[in-house]
């Protein structure tokens, strides 16, 4: 299988479907699917697995990531794309993940973060872009406001934080396809 790739300035963006998820679990070894999505351990390769299992889609939902690869080694350090795709109503939320500390502050969000949601924009057709972020967490918040986001408000105690297993908040924001300036 080939997989489809947009690059940015420092980095290629693997894209990754439904599809590319079946085709990965088929046909790759554990080894090669960490590489593949820049997972460390087998534990969590098999956790991953077993979402897969479980059905990241749909009739109605689905997810586009895009794998940041650095463009030398095709090393994956993070992610960015959308993880709730409702098709039947034309938008999604988008996340971002580094997956590593040396890996932040170097602007990598902000470089791939227009060309995602051009992508989703043009290619996904989306109408509207939703993003949610702690309200502690003051880089996304920043990239949020950057990327034009406009501030909807607050969900209250909206999910649970996986260290500590407290129920906290989260800011939504959005964006449509009528505000989004390149």
């Amino acid at each position: 299988m080939k997989f489809k790739e947009i690059s940015t300035k420092r980095l290629k963006l693997r894209i990754v479907t439904p599809e590319v998820y079946s085709y990965v679990y088929d046909n790759y070894d554990n080894a090669t699917i960490k590489a593949f999505f820049g997972i460390k351990t087998d534990a969590e390769v098999e956790k991953e697995r077993e979402n897969y299992n479980k059905g990241v889609t749909t009739y109605n939902r689905s997810f586009l990531h895009f794998f940041l690869l650095q463009p030398d080694t095709d090393t994956v350090i993070g992610w960015c794309g959308y993880h709730t795709w409702y098709t039947d109503h034309n938008r999604a939320e988008i996340g971002y993940m580094l997956f590593d500390d040396s890996h932040k502050k170097k602007g990598y969000t902000s470089e791939v973060l227009p060309a995602v949601l051009q992508y989703g924009f043009d290619v996904m057709k989306l109408y509207r872009i939703e993003a949610m972020a702690s309200p502690n967490n003051a880089a996304s918040i920043k990239l949020l406001d950057k990327s034009g986001f406009v501030k909807e408000g607050y969900l209250r105690e909206h999910y649970r934080n996986k260290t500590t297993g407290v129920m906290e908040d989260s800011v939504i924001y959005s964006l449509l396809k009528s505000e989004y300036k390149l």
